[in-house]
């Protein structure tokens, strides 16, 4: 049985199939598709031999850059190039400052496809032409130090955080993890201090804001 080496993560199935078309020529038959965040988590669970994750900003599950904070930390030796159709220069920032390897607008030409996704699969980034100087004049965003406390979370805090971001109390985290509620406090403890906020309404309203597109 061949390996997979990528996953196309995107709800729309015509999408998935022009991406799958487009990337053959790099990947060849490794892909897999994915129809959601949880999906997504999913299949990185099952192929540890994932490289890459096409990671559309806007499907199931994934609330701007939620998505792509949790692959990060949970698997943070597998690249994501984000593909949207979201193109603004302070949103392509934002993402390259939470983790991502690369950033490709869906209306890339065939061509740019297939040169971002060799390119990040060589552990180098990839952004559209004249993109970089954009963002170097934006400088760092007002995200820019949060999204570096985040990189101290652990995947279990990072999932905690989001759970209280989407207003869940920590009993019911601690239904949705599978764990004591002991250990969702304990994990609140942590993140509180981690990313220096005095509550869990503070680091929740932090992470919905910096997620957001």
């Amino acid at each position: 049985m061949s390996q997979y080496r990528a996953i196309i993560a995107d709800d729309h199935p015509l999408f998935r199939s022009a991406m799958k078309q487009a990337v053959q020529s790099v990947i060849g038959d490794q892909l897999l598709e994915t129809a959601s965040l949880e999906q997504t988590m999913e299949a990185l669970a099952r192929h540890p031999d994932i490289e890459l994750v096409m990671l559309d900003l806007n499907m199931p599950g994934n609330d701007g850059l939620t998505g792509l904070s949790l692959i990060r930390h949970t698997y943070p030796g597998v690249q994501v190039l984000i593909v949207s159709a979201e193109e603004e220069p302070s949103m392509i920032a934002k993402a390259l400052e939470f983790g991502a390897s690369g950033y490709l607008p869906k209306s890339a030409p065939l061509d740019n496809i297939e040169i971002a996704i060799t390119k990040v699969l060589d552990g180098e980034q990839w952004l559209p032409e004249g993109v970089d100087s954009l963002i170097e004049q934006l400088g760092q965003s007002e995200h820019a130090d949060f999204a570096r406390q985040l990189e101290q979370l652990t995947p279990h805090q990072l999932r905690v955080l989001k759970y209280i971001a989407d207003g869940l109390l920590n009993k019911q985290i601690a239904y949705e993890m599978q764990v004591q509620e002991t250990t969702v406090k304990q994990h609140v403890s942590a993140i509180l201090r981690k990313l220096d906020v005095i509550n869990r309404t503070q680091a929740g309203i932090l992470f919905r804001q910096a997620m957001e597109r």
